[in-house]
């Protein structure tokens, strides 16, 4: 009998061993994959964010660019036009609100819009943007500081300042250099990063130097980065990079996204521990659970099967307590795309009952347009071992309208603790709705809200491959008496009114778009017949000669337009060269509109 007792003894301490074995090396295995998604997770949005920093530099430069292109510089020592044209970029300008200016190739200034509260030349900002304008680049420098003084105390304060340079090409050849200076405390990426603060991590962008140029507490803004990020930053790339380091006795992590413009990174640092958070250490105490529970079985074997359904209860209670609270959706499907297990997340994200989506198909609550693709994306995951895919869809919760989601899916289905594809999914609906709204505000101008420049010769492109393309170059004629008369805002309103008389006489299919100044350019696809032209020429001078209430004054002014017929596939910049020198034949002339038949001034007709 006892024999018999020590045999079971022996037995179930084998099977706990056993048992216990497996338990760890499965709770490993999840960790391991927990942890790897966490990462590439955290790598992605850093990408993401770096990404996005990266095109709100590029847009400041070629805010400069478009600014040299729509003005005539002087590119003289002292010159009064280049100051005058500097104050008008710092006035209009939301971004180089501090300050702008001109110098030679050599780096020596010759206007600028402002006489104190300028970098140093010597200061080692300027050095990344030198380089830059040598390999014929759009330069940023680094933070520079100068001093300056607090409007609200009248006490001295450090200011910090990014440079932002294009050439000045005159000739086909860079004449000198146009920069513009922005207060680093005060841009649209500082405010940016302001909304990314989280108690848990800080966001910092910084420049090649490891000087913060813009964070999520404004603070930081001026201070060095930790020098062991400091000496990442040139070695990470787009992709990122994860760097590990000590903060006096906390052990920190931070993601790297480098390759910026200007050699500038987006850095998003965290304690280690906040950073594993409470998956590290339930394992841990999983672990030591099962040591204990194959030490009891030693000396009790009647506990073995009350122990063991114990700990499946303390597992399956400590898996709930940590997705209850995560801002993520985390969801394993079967092979066929339905839904095994849904956090409880699901409940504050989407609005779904506990369990309500268990057993149905993920399929059934994406957008109709976006399905197909999932599941072409879906099915060649499920072909593949650990693949991982990410992507963007629709989603409808329980209750609200579609919302924008990045998924990251892992195919798990050979690892016995999960055996299905995990998914974690993240509401990025606000994000995208910012991305957006900058590609908006990057092809359209920012006082009329109609299309620019760019907008308008992309279109312009296109129709050309399509069809023959009517274009009108519209300049006001008075326009410059009203500015002078009555203020630059009296100007600015003037325009968005003849902005929105222009568009009530364009057709539903035509493009109308502001150029630049006073100057307006409306594409008509599709016409050949000049009478068509000579109709919408009268309409846009009858709507533009009507008198306009500007600040309680009736102003009156003209119009002056210039028509091309340009035929199929004619070359789009010479089609607005030939409508912009007819609208010049005629406000040299001032003669109407060319009628059909003979040619006159102000209509150019391409050859066919």
């Amino acid at each position: 009998m006892r024999l018999r007792n020590w045999i079971a003894v022996v037995v179930s301490v084998l099977l706990l061993a056993a048992a216990g074995t497996i338990g760890i090396l499965v709770n490993r295995s999840a960790l391991r994959t927990a942890d790897a998604v966490h990462r590439a997770d955290t790598q992605t949005l850093a990408v993401n964010n770096g990404s996005l920093i990266g095109k709100l530099q590029l847009m400041s430069a070629a805010e400069l660019l478009d600014f040299t292109k729509s003005h005539v510089l002087q590119l003289s020592k002292n010159s009064a036009p280049d100051r005058l044209v500097l104050n008008t970029l710092v006035a209009k300008s939301t971004t180089f609100g501090y300050g702008a200016l001109l110098t030679d190739l050599a780096g020596n200034v010759l206007t600028s819009s402002r006489s104190t509260g300028l970098p140093s030349s010597t200061d080692a900002g300027w050095a990344p943007m030198r380089a830059a304008l040598k390999a014929k680049q759009a330069g940023f420098s680094g933070v520079m500081r100068v001093d300056g003084v607090d409007r609200s105390t009248g006490k001295r304060r450090d200011v910090f300042l990014q440079a932002v340079a294009v050439p000045v090409v005159v000739g086909g050849a860079p004449a000198g250099v146009l920069i513009g200076l922005d207060e680093v405390a005060s841009t649209t990426l500082q405010k940016y990063l302001a909304t990314l603060k989280d108690k848990t991590h800080t966001a910092s962008v910084v420049d090649a130097n490891g000087v913060i140029g813009a964070a999520d507490d404004a603070k930081n803004v001026g201070r060095k980065i930790d020098p062991e990020i400091r000496a990442d930053i040139a070695a990470t790339s787009r992709t990122g990079n994860f760097v590990e380091y000590s903060n006096g006795s906390t052990q920190m992590i931070a993601v790297v996204v480098g390759q910026l413009p200007g050699g500038w990174a987006y850095v998003r640092a965290q304690s280690k521990s906040s950073f594993d958070g409470a998956v590290h250490s339930k394992s841990q105490t999983l672990n030591m659970t099962l040591l204990a529970i194959i030490l009891i079985g030693i000396t009790a074997i009647s506990a073995l099967g009350y122990r063991t359904a114990l700990q499946r209860r303390r597992g399956d209670a400590r898996f709930q307590a940590l997705f209850q609270h995560a801002p993520d959706l985390v969801t394993v499907l079967d092979g066929r795309g339905k839904i095994a297990y849904s956090s409880p997340s699901s409940t504050s994200v989407l609005g779904f009952e506990a369990g309500r989506l268990t057993g149905t198909t993920v399929f059934d609550i994406v957008h109709p347009d976006d399905r197909p693709y999932m599941m072409h994306h879906f099915s060649a995951l499920v072909t593949q071992r650990d693949a991982v895919v990410r992507l963007q869809c629709r989603v409808r919760p329980a209750h609200g309208e579609w919302r924008w989601f990045e998924f990251t899916a892992s195919n798990q289905m050979h690892n016995p603790a999960l055996n299905g594809v995990v998914i974690n999914a993240r509401d990025v609906s606000e994000t995208r709705a910012f991305q957006e709204r900058l590609a908006h505000e990057a092809s359209h101008d920012a006082l009329t809200g109609l299309p620019n420049r760019r907008r308008m010769q992309d279109a312009l492109d296109a129709s050309l491959r399509e069809d023959a393309v009517a274009v009108l170059f519209v300049d006001l004629d008075g326009f410059k008496p009203v500015n002078d008369a009555h203020g630059h805002e009296a100007g600015d309103e003037l325009l968005r009114q003849v902005a929105q008389r222009l568009s009530e006489c364009v057709r539903e299919n035509d493009v109308l778009a502001r150029v630049g100044g006073d100057e307006f350019v409306v594409l008509m696809p599709g016409i050949h017949d000049p009478s068509d032209t000579d109709a919408m020429g009268d309409r846009i001078r009858a709507a533009v000669e009507a008198a306009f209430l500007i600040d309680g004054h009736e102003v009156t002014i003209g119009a002056s337009v210039g028509v091309h017929l340009a035929p199929l596939s004619c070359d789009p910049d010479e089609a607005l060269r030939a409508a912009d020198h007819a609208m010049y034949s005629i406000k040299k002339g001032r003669e109407p509109l060319a009628l059909a038949g003979a040619p006159k001034p102000g209509r150019h007709r391409a050859e066919p």
